[in-house]
């Protein structure tokens, strides 16, 4: 098959890289932290395999080879900073947002990852040197804490301890030496270390554990309860709204923000339910009191520690709702 897509057949082209694209895509998407930016530099790395075919030598297997071109690409857009523009320079609150607990030193530029993106992958095996299953490699808490570290340390980190790739496979992808890979692995583990809190394990997906969470969340939620909302919580939860770089961090101040801002009318949201980064997720949706349209009103994602939430994420970038199927508007 290599030697005909080395011919110019593109159907055998196909054969070889398609079996790829979505774990590539799940990589870019660590890498960049945006899973609109992934698809980008997903495409990208096919064009760039496409017309370096002919120089593929099979001294690696394809899989090697293709992880080569998107780490190299990805990390060319981080230092380029080529990224896709993002709604929230345009985002407004209808009301002023309250002081929050602290600041992020920079915008986040964390997106949700839709779970259907994953299928295919899920059950994939890595290699003997990886440290993370698929679910906790691609949590928001995980991708939050990757984004912290220096571009090439992540890298090292995902290919080795993510992907399971051997430390001269890596050298080998990011052309360094070994020695360098080391090094590089053995910093981002120690930053890892301290952006990643031990907390008791999340339910496992659409176990009744979770349901029985999330179904209370979304009662709660729609009617504007912000107590019963604030009951679930943990004491240290977090509420962060990504790209904007607030911070509000504990029950007084999630219960302030609720009660003034994200639930002051109460009855106005729908939750349709989704789910990312393994995660369960929402469409959030308001309704419009002069017409029977539902608009949309970004993406919410839930963070679960036993059977409390530990973290609400909102995304307020509406174009996100088409990465996950969902309209940007309903009608009741």
């Amino acid at each position: 098959m290599v030697a005909s897509a080395r011919a110019g057949d593109g159907e055998a082209f196909r054969g070889l890289v398609e079996p790829y694209r979505r774990e590539l895509q799940v990589h870019c998407y660590r890498i960049l932290g945006s899973v609109q930016d992934a698809e980008d530099l997903v495409q990208e790395t096919l064009l760039a395999a496409w017309s370096g075919i002919g120089d593929f030598e099979e001294r690696s297997s394809v899989r090697t080879w293709l992880y080569r071109i998107a780490t190299n690409r990805c990390l060319n857009a981080l230092r380029a900073g080529s990224r896709r523009p993002h709604e929230h320079a345009a985002y407004r609150s209808e009301v002023p947002l309250p002081e929050p607990s602290h600041r992020q030193a920079g915008p986040s530029w964390l997106e949700p990852y839709p779970d259907v993106l994953l299928d295919g992958i899920v059950d994939h095996l890595p290699g003997p040197e990886a440290r993370y299953e698929v679910r906790e490699s691609v949590s928001l808490a995980f991708l939050a804490a990757l984004q912290q570290l220096p571009p090439r340390q992540r890298a090292v980190l995902v290919l080795r301890d993510v992907l399971g790739f051997r430390a001269a496979e890596v050298a080998g992808i990011l052309d360094t030496t070994e020695n360098a890979v080391t090094s590089a692995l053995s910093r981002a583990r120690s930053a890892l270390a301290h952006e990643l809190p031990v907390r008791e394990s999340a339910p496992l997906p659409n176990s009744p554990q979770e349901r029985r969470v999330v179904d209370d969340f979304v009662r709660a939620f729609e009617a504007g309860d912000v107590d019963a909302i604030v009951s679930m919580l943990t004491d240290d939860a977090w509420l962060t709204m990504p790209p904007m770089p607030l911070v509000y961090q504990g029950l007084d101040d999630i219960r302030h923000f609720l009660a003034e801002v994200a639930l002051r009318d109460s009855g106005r949201h729908v939750l349709v339910p989704t789910r990312a980064n393994g995660q369960p997720a929402f469409g959030c949706y308001l309704r419009d009191p002069r017409n029977p349209i539902l608009h949309a009103h970004g993406v919410l994602v839930l963070t679960l520690t036993g059977d409390r939430i530990t973290a609400l994420t909102r995304f307020v970038d509406n174009s996100l709702l088409t990465v996950f199927g969902l309209p940007r508007s309903l009608r009741v």
